[in-house]
């Protein structure tokens, strides 16, 4: 055997043995669904605002007899 061929056996043996693990990705790595795309506290901030804005209007409304 020459050296080549020893070399292209050896790459091709590589590349089936990753063939056989793809797929398999150990837990470790994986992505976990804990992380959420906005913090808390922005995330507090916004209730805040929508609820207090949507009682605000609620009064006001009320307020002025239903005529806005």
């Amino acid at each position: 055997m020459t050296t080549s061929r020893r070399l292209a056996d050896r790459k091709v043996g590589r590349f089936e043995k990753n063939i056989t693990r793809r797929g398999a990705v150990p837990e470790s790595t994986a992505k976990k669904g804990t992380n959420y795309p906005v913090g808390p506290v922005l995330l507090g901030f916004f209730i805040f605002v929508v609820v207090g804005s949507s009682l605000f209007q609620i009064v006001r409304t009320a307020t002025s007899g239903g005529m806005a």
